[in-house]
């Protein structure tokens, strides 16, 4: 058996900003032993004489070859190369050299789309066209293709670029052809953790699932003319017209043969279906998780970290017995949380007293992040407290539980230590509700019965299976919530399971059952409050998913009926949400002001 040649990379530069950035990029292609030949461009205009670029040119390999000594996987023969069309002298040394695949720092908007046409109809090798620099982020990438010509390649660009963070596939199908199963890529790249398949609006599709994703890897057959828009630019410089984020446009030397399409030869399966499926495969109950034993084994061998954080906000009388129970338990006795962190919203009570004589560490939420304001509400701290806590995994459990139990939170752990593909877990359970002075075994819940579920069904059904959407008790995987925004009060839990599904799907949430939880409830005007800024929510999710207006024209103060024996009487209130960005945007913003 022969030698296995070396494969060769040609890594092009047009500028010395971010070298390192760019030479660490080219160093993840790797296929076999791969070398990469360095390559600067200095381009003049045709009115200019080439000697122009002489001191460019002198910085230039004075700045590669500096780079080519630090990398063992440089060539160092570094070359600049200076002309008014420098990429046909590229494709010159290409061909000369046998290079197997064109890395190119790119400029969509800046190079002419005949230039762009002609790399990538001449280049005998496969090429790689790169706009922007990867930040080197958790956030997914998002990888966008029509059919089979680009896949291995496309697939392998993402993954290279991710590193390692997870790929959205967004896969565009005409439906003419019959082809293999998607699933059969999904079972063969555990990387790929979601695909969304469109037929129409090839554009607006991209665009929209492109929110929350750090880059875009999109194949060559998008650089084409868009005939939907009726537009002469192709849809690449279309989306690059319309989102600052890197985008890697990848073609294939050799083209793969086979339609990578979805299969139409059956009958497409119903959202109903799908949602019954996900409630049989999804709903689990917390006596599942309760060998604790196993669920430490679980965290260990994946090399997580866990963290509990308790919002509160005047919760004396029952913060002390939820932090002794839960600390004890899964802290102390058997170590499956590393960290229980009370996350206070200026509590005037003795709530922050009691969670420090209990030795756990306390945080104001307008304290946190001080520096992008704060306002009131449950899904700020919660938001805020995402800049606190340090786990792979975060659980949020009420303070105000009066039957606390560890299920209560092993039961939201368990799914995500036992199946990787899982991002959030809802918990639910019976909810007793006081009549007078007797308990009702249900009842309570209302504002789930009465609003949240019937809206969902309506507009969102492919929630219709969760059975407590607005369940104060959740958890999920830390990358997954610093990726979606928060709503700030009682919106909280309706945006993050829309978010939520809208960004990894349906088959990444579950639910758990935890038996019964037994809390104050609240009175019905508060309830009507808090009915109304879900409602809000739900509108702000409708208009962000069919691109229309409503909330503009809508009012956002209630008329509240105060009637007491000796009053009857309207008070107007405000009541909305603010939706706080993503969290790994604000943080990454805070570190680039420390740095800059």
């Amino acid at each position: 058996m022969g030698d296995v040649p070396t494969y060769r990379v040609m890594l092009v530069m047009r500028s010395n900003q971010n070298t390192n950035l760019w030479t660490d990029i080219a160093s993840r292609f790797k296929l076999r032993d791969t070398e990469v030949h360095l390559r600067g461009i200095v381009t003049l205009p045709p009115e200019v004489s080439l000697s122009e670029g002489a001191l460019q040119a002198q910085q230039w390999r004075e700045t590669l070859s500096r780079i080519a000594r630090d990398e063992p996987s440089i060539n160092d023969n570094v070359r600049v190369i200076v002309d008014y069309e420098p990429y046909r002298r590229i494709i010159e040394e290409i061909n000369a050299l046998e290079i197997d695949l064109l890395l190119a720092e790119w400029s969509f908007a800046q190079i002419a789309p005949d230039l762009t046409t002609f790399i990538l109809q001449s280049a005998l090798c496969d090429v790689v066209l790169l706009d922007g620099v990867v930040p080197d982020t958790t956030e997914p990438v998002l990888l966008s293709l029509r059919g089979g010509p680009n896949i291995t390649l496309g697939v392998f660009v993402a993954k290279a670029i991710a590193q390692p963070a997870p790929i959205t596939l967004f896969h565009v199908t005409d439906r003419q052809r019959i082809a293999p199963d998607l699933k059969v890529l999904l079972q063969n790249d555990p990387q790929i953790e979601r695909v969304v398949t469109t037929v129409s609006n090839i554009r607006d599709g991209i665009l929209r699932e492109i929110q929350g994703h750090k880059a875009l890897v999109i194949g060559a057959t998008f650089y084409q003319p868009d005939a939907q828009h009726s537009a002469a630019s192709p849809i690449v410089q279309q989306i690059r017209e319309q989102t600052d984020l890197p985008i890697a446009l990848v073609r294939a030397y050799n083209p793969e043969t086979f339609s990578y399409h979805l299969p139409v030869d059956r009958e497409e399966e119903s959202v109903s279906t799908r949602v019954d499926r996900w409630f049989a495969e999804n709903t689990f109950d917390s006596s599942e998780f309760a060998d604790l034993a196993k669920l430490v084994d679980l965290k260990q061998r994946q090399g997580l970290s866990i963290s509990l954080g308790l919002p509160a906000l005047n919760e004396e009388a029952t913060v002390g017995k939820v932090i002794s129970i839960l600390k004890r338990a899964l802290k102390d006795d058997v170590p499956l949380i590393d960290e229980i962190v009370l996350i206070d919203s200026n509590s005037t009570d003795r709530t922050v007293e009691i969670a420090e004589a209990a030795g756990i560490p306390v945080y104001r939420h307008p304290d946190i992040l001080a520096e992008v304001g704060t306002v009131r509400g449950k899904g700020e701290a919660l938001w805020k407290s995402l800049a606190v806590l340090k786990g792979d995994l975060i659980a949020w459990v009420d303070t105000d539980i009066t039957n606390i139990h560890p299920r209560f939170v092993y039961g939201l752990l368990g799914p995500l230590l036992k199946y990787p593909h899982i991002q959030y877990v809802k918990g639910y359970y019976q909810r007793p509700i006081k009549v007078g002075q007797k308990m009702q075994a249900s009842g309570g819940g209302r504002v789930t019965e009465l609003l949240a579920r019937p809206v969902f069904n309506l507009f969102y059904p492919e929630l219709s299976g969760v059975v407590q959407p607005l369940s104060g008790e959740y958890a999920g995987r830390r990358q997954a919530l610093m990726s979606v925004p928060f709503f700030s009060g009682y919106g909280v839990e309706t945006g993050l399971l829309i978010d939520l599904l809208e960004r990894y799907g349906l088959e990444a949430l579950a639910q758990t059952n935890l038996e019964v939880r037994v809390h104050h409830n609240q009175p019905l005007v508060n309830l009507s409050k808090m009915a109304f800024a879900i409602l809000q929510v739900f509108v702000a999710r409708i208009e962000k998913r069919h691109g229309i207006e409503l909330l503009d024209k809508a009012n956002r103060s209630m008329k509240l009926i105060l009637q007491e024996p000796d009053r009857l009487a309207l008070e107007m209130e405000a009541i909305g949400d603010i939706e706080r960005p993503p969290m790994n945007t604000v943080l990454a913003e805070a570190f680039n002001t420390l740095t800059s």
